[in-house]
């Protein structure tokens, strides 16, 4: 079988890869790329073709990146809006690293104590 093969998909894996490529080319994505995201798309929900023989025959659907889909991208955002969630996410991994070497020390202390 060739790679790239779609003879173990069903006929509404296919339907719904073609659905997903529309979408994708409304947004203007390139054919080849919408093609690309939408199988992408089809494999991470079924699991890949679930015909006998495919490799997700058998196993249970998940649609979760179907619902992340909506969600909003990283291009939607401003610049300040980045830029204030990298300094948010920053302060937060200072906050931790300091609360963390607190803790090291204390513990440091204890060992110390209880040696003697």
């Amino acid at each position: 079988m060739p790679r790239g093969d779609k003879s173990k998909y069903t006929d509404k894996q296919k339907r719904r890869a073609e659905h997903i490529a529309e979408s994708y080319t409304s947004r203007g994505k390139s054919e080849k790329e919408a093609k690309r995201r939408a199988w992408a798309t089809v494999n991470a929900e079924s699991h890949g073709g679930e015909k006998p023989g495919g490799s997700g025959y058998g196993q249970p659907e998940t649609h979760q990146s179907s619902r992340r889909g909506g969600q909003r991208s990283q291009a939607s955002r401003t610049h300040a809006q980045r830029s204030r969630a990298a300094k948010k996410a920053a302060a937060t991994r200072q906050r931790k690293s300091l609360k963390r070497s607190v803790a090291a020390k204390r513990t440091a202390a204890k060992r110390k104590t209880s040696r003697r």
